[in-house]
């Protein structure tokens, strides 16, 4: 049985889910609803102590978006980055400003992050056709 988390936490994930920042609320709209290519995100997810502002847990991948007070957090996100990567989670972060200016660039990082790398297919040394 997963473990009980504290109820303010859950209070403070419900309520910023029902207030979103601008630039969450705009990423969010992209995000919902299976849109970027049939994955599913989850918004304001609470990991331990943290809540994470996006979360692909298939695929597990988190999308953080930084403010203009992250500039005087950068230790306490770089906590919290591995506590997220110790759990297996992979950790996106962009600028609040970069999703207002730049939400397809977002969206094409996100999925490149997402997408799974190549397998490499079989060697095709020595299988061309011979000369006769």
């Amino acid at each position: 049985m997963a473990p009980r988390l504290p109820p303010t936490l859950l209070a403070n994930a419900r309520a910023m889910r029902a207030e979103p920042a601008p630039a969450e609320a705009k990423l969010w709209y992209r995000l919902k609803g299976r849109q970027l290519a049939g994955y599913t995100f989850t918004r304001q997810v609470v990991f331990g102590p943290y809540i994470a502002d996006f979360a692909c847990r298939s695929e597990r991948l988190v999308v953080e978006l930084d403010g203009d007070s992250h500039a005087t957090r950068e230790a306490y996100d770089m906590k919290r980055s591995a506590e997220l990567e110790a759990r297996g989670y992979r950790v996106l972060r962009f600028p609040n400003s970069e999703v207002h200016e730049n939400i397809e660039g977002v969206l094409e990082m996100i999925l490149h992050a997402l997408a799974p790398s190549p397998s490499p297919g079989p060697s095709l040394a020595g299988r061309g056709e011979q000369d006769t």
